[in-house]
């Protein structure tokens, strides 16, 4: 085997457990996650014209904190019969949860959330001319708080929300590290 192949399972898919979001399956010796309520997962990376950056804070359950992350949701996950691309998904869930339009979206990279114990991947998004026309905060069944930070302060308010208790969603500094190269490529 070589370095860039890799050892690929290749044991029966088993079902052990199914809920209404989650299924718990297993491959080989590997058990892992997988959503069973949606087609994917988007994230979106956005920033105002004025070099504001989109971030959103909601408490999460299984850690028992607040999170600061990116807006992100999932595609095709409302029982609805037309099919959602990931790019609509990305536009809505920034609607939903920011109150922004997004005049472009554009896919920057796609991954597996964690390739360890789930079979979900995601897709990154940046959203840029960018339009409020509602407060945001989520669907029914969300609480979320949106904030926007200048682009050159979103380092020192990071850590200024971790001092206060909440978690960072790691992901957001990837979602920085775009967001710097392209305002580095339009000032």
């Amino acid at each position: 085997m070589t370095k860039r192949q890799t050892k690929r399972s290749s044991g029966i898919l088993k079902i052990l457990k199914e809920g209404k979001f989650l299924r718990l399956l297993k491959r080989g010796s590997w058990e892992f996650v997988q959503r069973n309520n949606c087609t994917g997962i988007v994230i979106i990376v956005a920033m105002t014209d004025e070099r504001k950056v989109l971030l959103v804070e909601q408490h999460r359950e299984p850690v028992q904190s607040a999170v600061i992350e990116f807006p992100a949701g999932l595609a095709n996950d409302q029982c609805v019969s037309k099919r959602e691309s990931l790019m609509m998904a990305a536009k809505r869930e920034l609607l939903e949860e920011t109150g922004y339009r997004a005049q472009q979206m554009v896919k920057l990279i796609e991954g597996p959330t964690s390739g360890g114990s789930s079979s979900d991947k995601m897709t990154v998004f940046r959203a840029s001319g960018l339009q409020k026309i509602s407060q945001g905060g989520g669907d029914h069944t969300e609480n979320i708080k949106v904030h926007e930070i200048p682009l050159n302060q979103v380092d020192t308010w990071i850590l200024k929300k971790q001092k206060e208790g909440c978690l960072v969603d790691p992901k957001i500094y990837a979602g920085l590290y775009f967001l710097k190269q392209y305002n580095r490529k339009n000032l």
